[in-house]
């Protein structure tokens, strides 16, 4: 068993860690979650948006302390934390929202997460092809491939569970890697030197072509960082200008594909209403099983979902530039800009980056 965040950070976990350990577990005691309810009914307001909220104006109180050490350990420590009893029951969804929303601003910048530009994502069925070019996941009630998201850190805040199925898989792709090294060492080198490309499912904006290249594994600093997206690497070999898989490149996809799903490394989880799953995009990837919904609109599966540029980030690896567009540590960085990003946008991540003492790219 790992027994200190450094460590998890350089070798990565396996489940039986995750099961014999409580580290990556925290809660809000009830005098918390009475404050937090106060306080997201006090300044929740219907006439206004995610941007009209300010982080000097969302102070958490009792909460801080919690959410800084979940944060520490997800970017720290082993990339993965579940934070739960947060006041559910006691919210409107709009004010459970708005609560993910005011911890998102604790935590960093959040950054924008698709085609509308989106700073907060409502994870719930409409009907989305997931396997289409332009797919998304969240938006389907589909079995997803495990993937990472487009920012350093996700945060996943449940309101209603499913009737059934929607069950949370996570892999830690540093181990996943030392995994890989150990038996692999013919692929190694290729894994290191070689781009591999994701498609951006159409939601590039204006300045971005429809794909992008990045390293599966690179080190930074001594520390691993993984990019997995199994799907964007599927749709990629369609467009054009895609260099198609080379017979090693096929090889090496399939090896780090079944170990990411070994029961050795997989973790699985159901969230329940009031956990909020945190998880460090460049260390985890993660996965969610088919699910079916509810009749009653009011029961239907649905989560929050904030990507986030967090406060003192690491420095990336080069190849991580091209998605992020920033690699140096503590920028505001990440996120997929999509067709609405305007000057609204652009002015909150002026605004908040400079609250947060971060700095934005030119």
């Amino acid at each position: 068993m790992l027994q200190n965040k450094n460590e998890r950070r350089l070798k990565g976990w396996l489940s039986q860690d995750l099961q014999q350990s409580k580290h990556w577990r925290f809660s809000f005691d009830d005098k918390t979650r009475k404050f937090l309810t106060l306080f997201s009914k006090t300044y929740y307001q219907t006439d206004c948006n995610l941007f009209d909220y300010e982080y000097p104006e969302m102070d958490l109180g009792p909460a801080l302390p919690i959410i800084d050490q979940a944060v520490e350990e997800t970017m720290q420590g082993g990339g993965l934390v579940v934070l739960d009893n947060l006041p559910r029951d006691e919210l409107t969804e709009e004010e459970f929202g708005f609560l993910n929303w005011a911890i998102g601003l604790h935590v960093g910048v959040p950054r924008p997460q698709g085609k509308s530009s989106q700073y907060m994502a409502k994870v719930q069925d409409v009907g989305t092809d997931y396997r289409a070019a332009s797919g998304r996941g969240f938006s389907s009630n589909a079995k997803l491939t495990f993937h990472t998201d487009g920012a350093d850190i996700s945060t996943l805040g449940c309101f209603n569970t499913a009737k059934s199925g929607g069950m949370s898989m996570i892999t830690s792709s540093t181990a996943v890697w030392h995994q890989f090294v150990k038996e692999r060492p013919d692929l190694v080198e290729a894994v290191q030197e070689e781009l591999f490309y994701f498609s951006r499912q159409q939601e590039e904006a204006a300045d971005e072509g429809p794909f992008y290249g990045q390293k599966l594994f690179e080190k930074c600093e001594g520390l691993v960082f993984g990019k997995w997206n199994w799907n964007r690497l599927r749709t990629a070999q369609d467009i054009d200008g895609v260099p198609e898989y080379s017979e090693k490149q096929i090889e090496i996809l399939k090896s780090l594909g079944e170990i990411i799903q070994r029961s050795t490394h997989l973790h699985t989880m159901y969230l329940k209403p009031g956990d909020l799953q945190i998880m460090n995009n460049n260390t985890v990837f993660h996965s969610r099983s088919a699910y079916e919904d509810f009749e009653e609109a009011d029961k239907k599966r649905l989560l929050y979902r904030l990507w986030i540029s967090p406060v003192r980030s690491p420095r990336l690896p080069e190849s991580w530039k091209d998605f992020y567009r920033e690699t140096r540590p503590n920028m505001v960085r990440g996120g997929i800009r999509g067709h609405q990003f305007d000057e609204l946008c652009q002015e909150f991540d002026d605004r908040h980056a400079q609250m947060r003492g971060m700095l934005l790219s030119d």
